[in-house]
C-alpha cells in the first residue's frame, strides 16, 4: 500500500539544470508571445482599415526562384518557409527534452505527454460532433488540437510570474509534444497530393546534414544550403515544408562527445540558443501578421462568422476541449500511477494550466490555412474563431491563475529559500524528502 509520502509527485520541482534552462526558455518565448499578440493585432486592424488592399497585395506578392517551383506570395513563405525554423526549434526541444531533460525518465514524462494526446483527441472529437453533418467543414477538425506556447507564456508573463516550477515545465513539455503531433496530423492527414520522387531526393541532402551535425560540424556555409535542399525537395514532394524542420532537428546531437560537458553544450543546445530568437522574435510573428489578418465586416457579418459550425467547433475545442482533455488525461496518470500532486498544489491549478492550453494560434492559423485554403470563407471564419477561442482561453485561465496567485507566491518564496549554500536547489531533497545530495 501507498502511503502520500511514498506515492509518486507529480508536478514537482525538476533538477536545477532543467529550472536554468526553462528559465532562459521562457524568458525569449515571452518576449516572443508579445511579439506575436502585436503582429496578430496589427493584422487585424490593417485588415480592417481603407488600407486593407495594401495588406492583401502584400500577402499575395510573389518572389523566390521560379525554376525551383518556389516563386511563392509571401503568405506562403511565412506559413511553408518561416515556420520550418519555428519546427526545427521545436524539434530541438523535444529531443533535448527526452534525451537529457527531466523527461527521458518514462514516469516523469508520464503526465505531460499523456496530457498532450488528452488535449489534442478531445478539441478533435468535439469540433467533428459539432460539424457532423457537414464534410467540407469537417476538413478543419484539427483546428483547434493545437496550444500555442509564445502565446500562453506571454499571458503567464502578465498573471503568472509567480507559477510553479514544474507547472512551468508542464506547460512548455505538453506544447512542444503538441506540437509534435500537430505536424504528424500535417504531414498524414494534410497531404493531399504526394510526389515521391522529390520525397525520396530530400532524404539526400537531409542525411548529409545529419552525418555533418554528428561530427559536430556547425559551418552554417555547409549546413544551411543542406537544410534548404531538404526544405525545397519536402515542399515539393506536396508534403507541408515544415515537416522539414522537424526532420533535420532529429538528426541533431544533443549529447557532447564528452561525457562531463553536459547536455547544455551539446550541439542541439547550441542550434536551439542561436535559433530561438530568430523563431521567436522574427518567424512566428511575421507569419502571424500575414495569417490573423481577417475582415471582419459589420455586426452582423461578425455575428454570422462565429455562428458558423466551423467557429463554434473551433471555440468549443480551444474552450472545452482542451481543458476537459487535459484534465482527464492528468487525472487518469495520477489514478493508475498512485500519483499526488506536489504540496501547496491543487487541482484548480491544474484547471488554470489546462484552459492556457486553450490559446491555440500560430499553429491553428497553419491548419486553417491547410484545411480551408487562404482566402476562403470558411477560413475567414476559422481564423475569426482562433483569435476569439484563444483570447477566452487567456482570459479564464488568467482568473483562475490570478485568484490561486496568493498561493504561487507562498511556493515561488520556498523554492528561494530551499538552496543549499551555494545558492543551487537541493533538488535531492525535493525529491526524496531527504536532506543532503548524493555524490557529484
Amino acid at each position: 500500500m501507498n502511503t502520500p509520502a511514498s506515492r509518486k509527485v507529480i508536478f514537482g520541482r525538476g533538477s536545477w539544470p532543467e529550472a536554468r534552462r526553462l528559465a532562459d526558455i521562457l524568458r525569449l518565448e515571452t518576449v516572443g508571445g508579445a511579439l506575436l499578440l502585436a503582429a496578430a493585432v496589427l493584422a487585424m486592424i490593417w485588415a480592417n482599415s481603407p488600407w486593407a488592399p495594401a495588406y492583401e497585395a502584400l500577402r499575395e506578392y510573389e518572389l523566390g526562384p521560379a525554376a525551383l517551383h518556389l516563386h511563392l506570395p509571401l503568405g506562403m513563405w511565412a506559413a511553408d518557409g518561416l515556420l520550418a525554423i519555428f519546427f526545427f526549434v521545436a524539434g530541438l526541444e523535444l529531443k533535448r527534452e527526452f534525451v537529457a531533460g527531466d523527461l527521458r525518465e518514462p514516469a516523469r514524462a508520464a503526465v505531460p505527454v499523456a496530457a498532450a494526446v488528452g488535449g489534442v483527441l478531445l478539441p478533435a472529437l468535439i469540433y467533428i460532433l459539432v460539424n457532423h453533418g457537414d464534410p467540407a467543414a469537417r476538413a478543419g477538425w484539427a483546428i483547434p488540437t493545437a496550444t500555442d506556447i509564445a502565446f500562453a507564456l506571454a499571458v503567464l508573463a502578465v498573471v503568472g510570474r509567480n507559477l510553479p516550477t514544474g507547472l512551468r515545465t508542464f506547460l512548455l513539455t505538453l506544447a512542444v509534444v503538441d506540437d509534435l503531433i500537430a505536424i504528424v496530423i500535417i504531414a498524414f492527414v494534410y497531404t493531399e497530393t504526394l510526389h515521391p520522387l522529390p520525397l525520396a531526393a530530400a532524404l539526400l541532402p537531409l542525411a548529409a546534414f545529419g552525418v555533418l551535425v554528428q561530427r559536430r560540424i556547425r559551418s552554417p556555409w555547409l549546413l544551411v544550403p543542406l537544410a534548404f535542399a531538404t526544405w525545397a525537395l519536402v515542399h515539393a514532394s506536396g508534403v507541408h515544408a515544415t515537416v522539414a524542420g522537424v526532420l533535420l532537428a532529429f538528426t541533431v546531437p544533443v549529447l557532447p562527445r564528452d561525457p562531463e560537458g553536459g547536455a547544455h553544450r551539446g550541439m542541439a543546445a547550441r542550434f536551439e540558443h542561436r535559433l530561438r530568437p530568430l523563431s521567436a522574435g522574427f518567424a512566428v510573428p511575421v507569419f502571424a501578421l500575414m495569417s490573423a489578418g481577417v475582415a471582419l465586416g459589420g455586426a452582423a457579418e461578425l455575428a454570422a462568422s462565429l455562428s458558423s459550425g466551423v467557429s463554434v467547433g473551433i471555440v468549443a475545442g480551444l474552450t472545452l476541449g482542451k481543458v476537459a482533455g487535459v484534465l482527464i488525461a492528468t487525472a487518469l496518470v495520477a489514478r493508475f500511477t498512485a500519483a499526488r500532486l506536489d504540496d501547496g498544489l491543487a487541482w484548480i491549478d491544474i484547471v488554470g494550466l489546462a484552459m492556457l492550453t486553450g490559446v491555440g494560434f500560430t499553429v491553428s492559423l497553419l491548419v486553417t490555412e491547410l484545411a480551408f485554403g487562404p482566402g476562403s470563407a470558411a477560413a475567414g471564419d476559422a481564423t475569426i474563431a482562433v483569435l476569439a477561442g484563444s483570447m477566452a482561453a487567456a482570459l479564464l485561465a488568467a482568473v483562475v491563475l490570478r485568484l490561486r496567485d496568493r498561493a504561487y507566491r507562498k511556493l515561488a518564496e520556498a523554492e528561494r529559500v530551499d538552496t543549499d549554500h551555494d545558492g543551487i536547489p537541493d533538488v535531492y531533497q525535493v525529491r526524496t524528502g531527504e536532506p543532503g545530495s548524493p555524490g557529484n
